[in-house]
């Protein structure tokens, strides 16, 4: 049973997240300011953090960029009553794994939550080679880890669910719906710049220089690839 921090501070949302998500099975702990949730998102052992923008002593986007600072790899899902694509983009680079807007249904915010957790959506990666070798990269697929050249590089899930889909098919292009489906789980609708984001992110800890990437090519127009050398074990 996965255990979610939510970390909203207006009590009566709060308190509908929680019944929400406790229906769906899920065990939930709420926190009501970004200080708190920092202290328990490092303290807990949790599965995913639902983390509202708005937010008393420290806003959402202070606190992922803390807790990415920090290593923790926990999937965040942000909760925001801004619809500007400027907001979005933002928690995007900070390292959240998606966003949902307010209003929301609880389906919607259900399905969200399901497709994060999921981790790895595609069962096909799970049915392939547990190591990946492409290059001086190294991906292991089941311990979630990747490498380059001995070195590990510390990914959140939704980086390292891109990389894995596009490494096992090096040299073919994937559209940015085919990404979203495949690696956070639902049909892509409207915001086209959420997979750019996380490339963006990706290339940054991956490429030897972000500007000029060699292993993850954009095709314009249509989508994106991986190159590398084709060995795996």
């Amino acid at each position: 049973m996965a255990n979610i921090l939510v970390v909203e501070d207006e009590r009566n949302i709060a308190l509908v997240l929680e019944d929400d998500l406790k229906l769906e099975g899920y065990e939930v702990e709420v926190a009501g300011d970004g200080e708190t949730a920092i202290e328990r998102a490092r303290d807990g052992a949790f599965d995913l953090i639902l983390l509202d923008v708005m937010l008393p002593r420290k806003n959402g986007f202070a606190v992922c960029r803390e807790l990415r600072r920090a290593g923790l790899r926990t999937p965040i899902i942000l909760l925001t009553a801004k619809s500007q694509e400027a907001e979005k983009v933002l928690g995007l680079e900070l390292g959240a794994d998606d966003y949902v807007t307010k209003p929301f249904s609880p389906k919607e915010l259900a399905a969200r939550v399901r497709a994060v957790l999921r981790r790895l959506p595609d069962e096909s990666l799970q049915r392939g080679p547990a190591e990946l070798r492409r290059g001086d990269l190294v991906l292991d697929v089941h311990k979630r880890q990747v490498s380059r050249a001995g070195k590990i590089i510390g990914l959140t899930s939704t980086e390292f669910n891109l990389l894995a889909v596009m490494a096992r098919e090096p040299q073919r292009i994937f559209s940015r719906a085919e990404l979203i489906t495949r690696t956070l789980g639902y049909d892509f609708e409207g915001f086209d710049r959420t997979i750019d984001v996380h490339i963006l992110n990706l290339r940054r800890k991956l490429e030897p220089d972000p500007d000029h990437p060699v292993y993850i090519k954009t095709a314009y127009g249509a989508g994106y690839k991986f190159v590398g050398n084709e060995n795996s074990i």
